[in-house]
């Protein structure tokens, strides 16, 4: 339960991202509510994650589901470049969650 806990916490991450790129520098104020809204919840569950996984894994793991969707977010929405360079780099990141999650204790 809390690897779903954080999973969703940085899905909520990759959302709370995508708002604060459309509230175009709160300055649009429904976009700029619904990324205060999507952080509390993205922290409020990483918080209820990090009571049964380790800290610094709890957070890298947030973080990096957060950077890799929201890389994936921009590339797919946004126009972002894909160049091999990153989608290698992104990969990576991948293989070091689940190397993150693979050597965490349950």
């Amino acid at each position: 339960m809390p690897w779903l806990l954080l999973i969703l916490a940085g899905m909520f991450e990759c959302a709370f991202t995508t708002c604060l790129k459309l509230s175009q520098g709160l300055t649009r104020p429904f976009w700029s509510i619904a990324f205060v809204l999507l952080s509390v919840v993205s922290f409020a569950l990483l918080t209820l994650a990090a009571q049964s996984i380790p800290l610094g894994t709890a957070y890298a793991v947030w973080t990096g589901i957060g950077a890799f969707g929201t890389a994936l977010i921009g590339i797919l929405w946004f126009g972002d470049p894909v160049t091999p360079g990153r989608l290698v780099f992104l990969s990576g990141l991948i293989i070091c969650l689940i190397g993150l999650k693979w050597v965490s204790p349950d």
